[in-house]
């Protein structure tokens, strides 16, 4: 059995915590691939028990194509034809859906509204993935980051968490 982390990143901080998280995971002795969301399989695996989705943060919720462009105009990157939210109207639930776990990343202002990891929550379980309500929202430093002091500990963190309700479905589905 494996986990799968499919991210959407265009500043590299989701992608930082991704890999991070990943790491924590196959520390655990669970392989573990990062797929950016532009070649993440539509169709997965039944070997794929944990998909972990991470996301930026775009004007309130997940990226859309305008969101997209504007976010590559200041990176300088192609703009992809789609973010999670696409992938996931593509996305096919397999017959026994893995676990799934949702983070975002956003500007560091606690204040503001919205989440990208809310929404995709809402879309998963509205296709019948069981989602953990534990998503978790990493800070950047404004916009482009770097991701605010303490945001690796706080995805180790909460990676083992993930693990630790990975393991307890473990106990229940296999008992």
């Amino acid at each position: 059995m494996s986990a799968l982390v499919v991210v959407e990143t265009y500043f590299g901080n989701t992608h930082h915590v991704a890999e991070v998280v990943a790491g924590t995971i196959r520390s655990h002795g669970v392989p573990t691939d990062v797929a950016e969301v532009e070649q993440a399989p539509t169709l997965l695996s039944d070997e794929i028990e944990l998909l972990v989705v991470g996301a930026p943060t775009h004007d309130l919720g997940m990226s859309t194509a305008e969101s997209r462009q504007a976010a590559c105009a200041r990176t300088g990157r192609a703009v992809p034809d789609a973010g999670v939210r696409e992938w996931l109207a593509q996305l096919s639930k397999p017959s026994a859906p893995p676990l799934v776990a949702v983070f975002d990343t956003r500007t560091g202002y606690p204040w503001l509204a919205g989440s990208a990891a809310a929404q995709a929550s809402v879309l998963l379980c509205d296709m019948g993935f069981p989602v953990m309500a534990a998503r978790e929202t990493f800070r950047v430093d404004g916009v482009a980051g770097p991701l605010l002091r303490g945001e690796d500990d706080r995805a180790r963190r909460w990676a083992n968490v993930v693990v630790a309700r990975l393991e307890h479905r473990r106990g229940i589905r296999y008992a």
